[in-house]
């Protein structure tokens, strides 16, 4: 029986992970919300792994609003890059497997093709700052560690493009997206479905991956085909535009390589239209 935490489990990530192992027979699984198991706390985090026996850890807390970041800096440096660094102590000291999350957002978007692994990174915001420095710390004390970056992640929970999408639908309001920035829309269950998979076959190919669907989209193109999917494109009011002020500075280019992964690991993707419509047909 393999022994998995998973923190940030009231996230979409994690409900999707709760979701998955729901009826898994061969994994003991312990979900905790922040509420449950401040990842900040050290000397907490040292006390529960103590406690517990586990194989693995999935760190899916996450500081996540990339907008407040840029106001916020000390708080997502607290949980993405600080976190992160008591985590990765943690699971050094009880010997526990480390998978965690990152973005696509460590990367400038000045590149023309999908970036790799081993490509400089260069954050333009402090969300993609606090991450990149939690991949840092993590990279720099616990060797037996996947750091998974993502992109545009949405599922069925919580809050994020879909579920905006199909909220503003419902109110019948005019709707503006942006063509500016360009990436992968990631369904979440995906993701999950990858970090189990690493889980269940003991792969012990440590280092920096990338996992996103395949192709690439603005999120005018996300947006459009979330209510194809939906049979609302001809009733949604959507239009585009090349210019939309945010207040944090992101990537114009974020489409990941995700090569490694399959090579090393084995482990495929599907399309980001396809996996989309099953997750809006399973609604």
């Amino acid at each position: 029986m393999i022994n998995l935490l998973v923190t940030g489990s009231s996230g979409q990530l994690g409900q999707c992970l709760k979701q998955l192992l729901l009826s898994a027979t061969d994994i003991s699984c312990y979900f905790a919300a922040r509420e449950d198991l401040d990842i900040t706390n050290s000397d907490e985090l040292q006390r529960f792994f103590s406690d517990h026996n586990f194989d693995y850890c999935i760190n899916t807390a996450a500081y996540t609003n990339v907008e407040k970041a840029e106001s916020e800096q000390k708080e997502a440096f607290l949980i993405n890059a600080e976190g992160a660094y008591s985590l990765a102590k943690a699971c050094k000291k009880h010997n526990v497997v480390l998978l965690h999350i990152s973005t696509d957002y460590v990367f400038d978007g000045m590149a023309k093709t999908p970036y790799q692994e081993q490509d400089p990174t260069n954050p333009l915001n402090v969300y993609g700052a606090s991450k990149l420095k939690g991949e840092q710390h993590i990279g720099d004390t616990w060797n037996k560690h996947f750091i998974i970056r993502t992109s545009w992640l949405y599922s069925q929970y919580g809050h994020n493009f879909l579920n905006s999408m199909l909220q503003f639908a419902k109110q019948k309001k005019a709707l503006t997206i942006t063509t500016q920035q360009k990436g992968t829309p990631t369904n979440a269950n995906d993701l999950a479905q990858v970090l189990v998979t690493i889980i269940k076959t003991g792969n012990a190919r440590y280092g920096v991956y990338h996992f996103s669907n395949q192709g690439e989209a603005t999120w005018y193109d996300f947006a459009k085909a979330i209510f194809k999917a939906t049979g609302e494109i001809d009733t949604v009011n959507l239009a585009k535009t090349e210019h939309y002020a945010t207040f944090a500075k992101r990537p114009s280019y974020s489409v990941l390589n995700c090569n490694k992964l399959k090579d090393t690991l084995g482990i495929t993707y599907r399309n980001w239209e396809d996996s989309l419509k099953q997750i809006i047909n399973s609604k």
